[in-house]
């Protein structure tokens, strides 16, 4: 999935113009979990309608498997599954007979609702209504149904909203799963330590714009090595060994924090050689929040776009 200078604005009911996606880039490698993430109002599921072809962008371009979309969205459809919003099942009807209707509409042999509902953990729970089901099985019921044409891209549109722990664990299963069926799997979310368990590479977007772009691990070390913090009796002569090499070395509170050193083996080898001797080296890992926290700033309420 590739995207460049996606734009939408809408009109509030004052008639003032609001942009929601704001020449938007976005690249979804093939194969893995995509996380595609942003405080509320930044554009996500904007973004994501815009992808499927639920809506018509202003300006840019959307190609899904190389295919210009909306233009020839009929030609690749059949390759993408997708839960935006909240998905519509019939509540007096069973979780099996809700599928068997979604195969029937799109040409797909009822052997595969069984398929389905195994592949989600829910073969043994279909004869019951689909109102009697809790929150997660009903997200599980929705994943099924996304499988019926057996996609090759899957796009979930925050998955796991008001899910308890444990449903929240079965869909980040299965997303990771699908994943390694060697499936693609987009899913926007701001369930941030949810993300960063599942998601192979991620996206931030801030105000409809793409403000950073990678791996998880490169986001959470910002491209280079992790930051080494440095215990040591006198501060004053291992500042001085460590700087000597290039590093960045700066107090963090009674200990000193080094960047841009290849790891704590390489600090501990330079103090040692120096005579000087750590009480304390912990290579520093940052999470997934505080980064997304540094690159669009803290959520404010307000008018804005989903």
């Amino acid at each position: 999935m590739r995207v460049r200078g996606l734009r939408k604005t809408y009109r509030t009911f004052t008639l003032r113009q609001v942009v929601a996606v704001d020449h938007l880039d976005l690249t979804v490698p093939a194969g893995g979990v995509h996380a595609f993430l942003g405080p509320n109002g930044s554009g996500k599921t904007t973004t994501i309608r815009m992808l499927l072809g639920l809506a018509r962008p202003d300006a840019g371009s959307v190609h899904v498997f190389g295919t210009p979309v909306p233009e020839r969205l009929p030609d690749v459809v059949g390759r993408v599954g997708a839960i935006v919003e909240n998905p519509k099942f019939v509540p007096g009807f069973s979780g099996r007979r809700n599928l068997r209707l979604l195969a029937t509409a799109v040409g797909v042999p009822h052997t595969r609702v069984e398929e389905v509902l195994e592949r989600v953990g829910l073969r043994e729970r279909g004869v019951d209504q689909f109102r009697r089901y809790s929150l997660g099985m009903k997200q599980r019921l929705a994943i099924a149904a996304t499988l019926l044409k057996d996609p090759d891209l899957l796009v979930f549109d925050e998955p796991t909203n008001g899910l308890d722990p444990a449903g929240i664990r079965d869909v980040r299963a299965t997303m990771r799963g699908l994943a390694d069926e060697g499936r693609t799997v987009l899913v926007s979310s701001h369930v941030l330590a949810e993300v960063e368990q599942v998601a192979d590479t991620v996206s931030v977007v801030a105000r409809g714009r793409l403000v950073a772009e990678g791996t998880v691990a490169q986001l959470l070390t910002g491209g280079g090595p992790a930051p080494v913090r440095v215990g040591v009796p006198d501060a004053g002569p291992a500042r001085d060994l460590l700087a000597a090499q290039g590093w960045t070395v700066r107090p963090d509170g009674r200990s000193l924090l080094v960047q841009g050193a290849p790891g704590a083996a390489r600090v501990n080898e330079v103090l040692a050689r120096g005579g000087v001797f750590a009480d304390e080296l912990l290579e520093v890992r940052r999470d997934l929040e505080s980064v997304f926290l540094e690159l669009t700033g803290t959520p404010t309420s307000g008018e804005g776009a989903a």
